[in-house]
């Protein structure tokens, strides 16, 4: 585990690679201020300037709506982060027409860091990202050209992906190119399947507000019946939990139950799941989720409203041709 201020270095210097002169903008909320400021002076320091800080609750109740005021600042921007907590109902409201800002600005390099926290910044932020690098590349080297994947787990996950060279693999390093964005801490290769069939024992965590709602999924966990690249089935013993997921999937829009992102994590400097979203989901494993597929980044055409994760724990992955890429967890490079 490393340090608050090694965290801000890799984020400012390494994954972001602020330079002198830069404009920044800071998006945070009163629960993460400590990081968001810490940030935001780090920044400055490197830059010679002043950064643009935004606090969300002084834009009014969460949740709340993205505005022009914040919208203007990101067009003039070479670099922003986006380091606050997720509330119910924001990744439409918010996050997702500050993402289409972010991409519609092409010199601008994102960090995207919801639900960050102070364990977060000490440990997925102090990764060796060199490390990260190299294992994202060997993991690309293997999947971009396969067809399908199989992934089992020995609670009783058995899901078939299927893949098509239309639908972009996309390696994310932390190595944030102009025109980008990517989660913070980072470590992942993922894409959009073109169908899934099967299984899924959702025994990690979940994405979106699920995450700071739910954390740990390992006693309760989420079974997902998956058909022609669709959820057609939820359960799960806690019944709230059943009932908030199957009308996020079901309702929010006609493609949210569509399997939007398949995902390897990469980011073997992880030791341990520590049930948020954020990190978790870069843990060596696999993760998919319901709902928007990225389409500028991977290709799809499609989109959803909705996007939430799901993490296996220590899965097998299987590709076509019978080559195990990676045993209960760990990989077989």
């Amino acid at each position: 585990m490393g340090d608050l201020k090694e965290g801000v270095r890799q984020v400012v210097e390494n994954c972001l690679k602020i330079q002198p002169g830069e404009k920044v903008v800071v998006i945070t909320d009163e629960e993460t201020l400590a990081i968001g400021t810490f940030i935001a002076w780090a920044a400055e320091r490197w830059t010679g300037g002043r950064s643009q800080i935004f606090i969300m609750e002084e834009f009014g109740k969460r949740p709340i709506s993205f505005g022009s005021v914040i919208g203007d600042a990101l067009k003039e921007a070479d670099v922003s982060i986006y380091a606050a907590q997720g509330a119910k109902g924001e990744l439409q409201t918010f996050r997702m027409p500050m993402l289409d800002a972010i991409n519609a600005n092409p010199k601008l390099r994102h960090a995207h860091m919801p639900g960050v926290s102070m364990q977060i910044m000490k440990t997925g932020m102090c990764a060796d990202y060199k490390e990260v690098k190299r294992i994202s590349k060997l993991v690309y080297k293997e999947v971009k050209n396969v067809k399908k994947i199989r992934v089992v787990s020995d609670k009783g996950t058995d899901l078939t992906a299927e893949f098509s060279p239309e639908l972009r693999w996309v390696v994310s390093d932390g190595n944030i190119q102009p025109g980008h964005w990517r989660n913070l801490p980072d470590g992942e290769v993922f894409t959009c399947p073109s169908n899934a069939n099967g299984t899924v024992i959702i025994d990690g965590c979940l994405g979106d507000f699920f995450t700071q709602k739910y954390g740990s999924l390992e006693d309760t966990p989420v079974t997902l019946g998956i058909r022609e690249g669709r959820v057609k089935g939820i359960d799960c013993e806690n019944q709230e939990l059943k009932t908030e997921l199957a009308t996020y999937i079901w309702e929010t829009d006609e493609n949210s139950d569509g399997i939007g992102e398949f995902a390897i994590g990469t980011n073997v400097g992880l030791k341990e799941l520590i049930y948020n979203l954020l990190q978790d989901e870069k843990f060596p494993g696999v993760h998919i989720a319901a709902g928007s597929p990225n389409p500028k980044k991977t290709g799809a055409n499609w989109d959803s409203k909705a996007h939430v994760d799901g993490i296996i724990k220590n899965p097998t992955i299987v590709l076509e041709g019978g080559m195990i890429m990676m045993d209960r967890g760990k990989f077989l490079f």
